[in-house]
């Protein structure tokens, strides 16, 4: 080898080397943007992450940002805004913001960040106050059919999945669902405490948020949205009791808008990694989760169905 070509050479090892030390420095220290408040399943998802991502030695630390309100929606635009072509960025995002996107029509798409990956499916469960005057779901039906005003929903923003499953309970129970009253929060924490302080009739979220309150006997679970009972979970599903809805949640994450297709799937690499490690696999227990990974292009379908699907359900239920 010419002397020329070696120094060529040992200048590539070189970039190379460079360019490692560089990616890896760049998944030392992420940004998660989780859009909503302290307390609720996205935060709850992002910070559960953020540890699995640090313990599988993907991140040697994670920041958190939490913006609520809007379904996500002004997290999303802050993301877009801030965020473009960062490597290090991400940011939890599920079905409710696809519902919040359709019924609030922001500034802002989605389809301008980068999909990276579905992580979790969960199912919603209906609550009582521990001290409501309603023993049953049943009970509570023939008070809406009743009087539908006097049921006050409380639950996660407009176009939830919460807020979708209520517009469905009522039509399918012969109630315009256009008169449900329902009172949006804007995170899960909010939410919660409405249902501990009796300022709502009913109260729906994902379990995993509810969980420690129902076990507690400080809230009364009616019905969960899955179309079978939920192992481990003691509570029956709205088909057993006769009121034909199912719908589910989902919860992923994406990446910063404008990133490379090379920094795309280093960050997929680093969470599929994360979700394989024993802090991640103890979290989805815990927490009641089922695993659902999906990763890039498919992810990206995966929503964009989605999107169409959730769009059908809120017009066929009079929300939109």
């Amino acid at each position: 080898m010419r002397r020329s070509e070696f120094l060529q050479s040992l200048l590539g090892l070189a970039l190379v080397g460079g360019l490692s030390q560089n990616a890896a420095h760049a998944a030392n220290n992420l940004k998660m943007m989780v859009p909503a408040n302290p307390g609720g399943g996205w935060d709850t998802t992002g910070r559960a992450l953020g540890k699995a991502l640090q313990d599988s030695g993907g991140a040697s630390a994670v920041s958190y940002d939490n913006k609520g309100g809007a379904a996500g929606a002004i997290g999303l635009a802050q993301f877009v805004n801030a965020s473009k072509g960062d490597p290090n960025a991400l940011m939890v995002m599920g079905a409710v913001m696809l519902g919040g996107i359709i019924t609030g029509k922001p500034p802002v798409s989605l389809s301008q960040a980068t999909p990276l990956a579905r992580l979790t499916t969960e199912y919603n469960v209906f609550v009582l106050p521990a001290n409501s005057p309603f023993n049953s779901m049943k009970d509570l039906v023939a008070q809406l059919q009743k009087d539908p005003g006097s049921i006050k929903w409380g639950g996660g923003s407009r176009g939830s999945t919460e807020h979708i499953a209520a517009a469905m309970i009522a039509r399918a129970v012969g109630v315009d669902p256009a008169r449900i009253n329902y009172v949006a929060f804007r995170g899960g924490g909010e939410a919660t405490a409405a249902v501990l302080g009796g300022n709502v009739t009913v109260g729906g979220s994902g379990y995993s948020e509810f969980a420690e309150y129902i076990k507690a006997g400080k809230m009364r679970p009616l019905a969960v949205t899955s179309g079978s009972r939920i192992k481990g979970i003691d509570v029956p599903t709205l088909k057993e009791q006769g009121i034909p809805v199912e719908i589910g949640n989902w919860r992923g994450v994406y990446g910063a808008p404008g990133i490379t297709p090379a920094q795309r799937q280093a960050l997929i690499d680093l969470i599929v990694n994360a979700t394989k490690h024993r802090t991640w696999q103890e979290l989805l227990e815990k927490n009641g989760w089922t695993p659902a990974l999906l990763t890039g292009d498919a992810f990206g379908n995966f929503v964009d169905d989605e999107f169409a699907s959730l769009r059908a359900t809120m017009v066929k239920s009079g929300m939109v």
